[in-house]
């Protein structure tokens, strides 16, 4: 017997039958997965667009970030890789797929770049942006909280999902542009006051950072209930840039 074989563990084997029975295809490429790998084949993920400006304070996505939102301590704010090219497929795979494997898998990935910048060490709070009741009823769940519970797990501090609300259904930003976006979302949150106690550092999550709109109006909602003080930054799994 193949001395490989017998280095299988049970997970490995149930793993490969699956795979037989359902083939696992790379997001980005599409080619079918060997066993050890996750969502994406070794070339892909050799490939992919890190953002790398979790140990920046400035970079392209903070100074977007903070050109929109309520002044205060500057804010930070990262993603993972940029949005580009055929790796848009992985934000797609999790918001319109549900492909929850998925968001699990890259929101550790984030939460591992944020727990390795002096930056986002002392988050104490992360904060996914929510979804209009009736759109998480009709998708089952909410993308952004599947990604933010891996990063608060990552940073060892709690995701709170009830502290933010939308308030107002908005449209999707991916039709809209310009000014269209920051207008759509305008207003469109709101934060219960008293439930941030000591927070000092809160991080909010989402799937993708487009212009920044909805990151910013989460921002100010947030702001308007908790001390000047408090540090509210963003983190997302893609960033498109310019």
């Amino acid at each position: 017997m193949d001395a490989r074989l017998t280095r299988l563990s049970c997970r490995d084997f149930w793993g490969a039958v699956a795979s037989l029975a359902m083939p696992r295809t790379c997001l980005v490429c599409g080619r079918p997965l060997l066993l050890q790998e996750k969502h994406l084949c070794l070339a892909c993920r050799a490939d992919l667009p890190l953002m790398r400006g979790a140990s920046l304070p400035q970079n392209p996505m903070a100074d977007r970030y903070n050109a929109l939102v309520e002044k205060g301590p500057y804010e930070y704010a990262c993603a993972l890789f940029y949005y580009s090219g055929a790796y848009r497929n992985i934000p797609r795979a999790v918001k319109y797929g549900a492909d929850l494997k998925a968001g699990r898998h890259f929101g550790r990935m984030l939460g591992e770049t944020l727990s390795a910048s002096p930056l986002f060490q002392d988050v104490d709070m992360v904060i996914p942006v929510p979804l209009h009741w009736t759109r998480r009823w009709r998708r089952g769940y909410n993308q952004a909280a599947v990604i933010a519970r891996q990063v608060a797990l990552v940073l060892g501090c709690p995701c709170e999902e009830r502290l933010l609300r939308r308030i107002r259904r908005t449209r999707t930003q991916t039709r809209l542009r310009g000014e269209s976006k920051a207008e759509n979302v305008r207003q469109a949150f709101r934060a219960r006051a008293g439930k941030t106690g000591a927070v000092r550092h809160i991080l909010l999550v989402d799937d993708v950072c487009t212009s920044g709109a909805t990151l910013a109006s989460c921002q100010k909602a947030l702001r308007a209930c908790v001390p000047d003080g408090v540090r509210i930054s963003a983190a997302t799994l893609a960033f498109v840039g310019e």
